[in-house]
């Protein structure tokens, strides 16, 4: 598993403005660059450009199809002219290299000194109305950058359903923060694990659930076992003392 990265950039042009006595009516024409990739090599990226009207996607360009594709009538038209411009097509090939993999290199090592390593609390919480009887929560803080994948795993499979997680929060100095739940019924004798992904980690971390009575019952027992101990200490100290005096005492016999 590795962690997905994503860097973009956001182009927007104001196509037209039409001024009317009463009202003014803007169109904009967006277009949305991403760069998408896990493997520390960059072998994985793909350069995705994608081509808005008015919030609505019309064309984009794949580099893993090498080529641009509409989603409605205005993009198809655009989308084969497009693909019929050899030297325009191949331009947004090139890119793959030339503006991903380039900034990549640069942003990725910037990015990963002023990471920021998460602290990660694995913990069960209990939620009324759920599916299953018990529900585990996996939370990540204080960390940077923003991007951050958070999964499970059960017997060493992932876990893809009753999967319940939170968006990164930020927590308003730079730092963010992110909670994950499994709700789910226990078995006896399964391994259960929390995964996260980050910059700043050299790979996948795993966190392992390990079953334990709250700390309130934690803490009676450890006070009561405590008590047991000292009062065992105390009663053999007794009894040596009452040997050690029964020894030295001379008994004199009566006539």
């Amino acid at each position: 598993m590795s962690l997905l990265k994503l860097f973009s950039c956001h182009l927007i042009f104001t196509l037209s403005v039409f001024t009317l006595a009463e009202s003014a009516n803007e169109y904009y024409r967006t277009r949305w660059s991403r760069c998408i990739y896990s493997s520390s090599d960059l072998s994985d990226m793909v350069y995705i450009d994608s081509q808005y009207f008015n919030k609505y996607l019309f064309a984009q360009f794949n580099s893993t199809l090498k080529k641009f594709v509409g989603f409605n009538e205005y993009g198809m038209r655009n989308a084969e002219f497009w693909n019929n411009d050899t030297n325009f097509l191949q331009e947004y090939i090139a890119a793959l290299d030339t503006y991903c993999k380039h900034n990549a290199q640069i942003w990725d090592s910037a990015v990963r000194e002023k990471a920021v390593k998460p602290n990660v609390k694995l913990s069960s919480v209990t939620r009324a109305g759920g599916r299953h009887p018990a529900v585990l929560m996996c939370s990540a803080y204080e960390f940077y950058p923003q991007h951050i994948k958070v999964s499970w795993l059960r017997d060493g499979k992932e876990v893809t359903s009753d999967v319940t997680s939170t968006m990164e929060m930020a927590d308003g100095d730079w730092y963010y923060q992110i909670h994950s739940e499994l709700e789910y019924t226990p078995k006896s004798g399964e391994k259960i694990s929390c995964v996260v992904e980050h910059a700043s980690f050299n790979k996948p971390m795993i966190y392992d659930w390990e079953p334990s009575l709250p700390e309130s019952e934690r803490n009676k027992i450890a006070i009561g076992s405590s008590g047991l101990v000292l009062g065992i200490v105390l009663a053999a100290a007794g009894l040596i003392y009452y040997k050690k005096k029964l020894s030295g005492r001379i008994l004199v016999p009566n006539e």
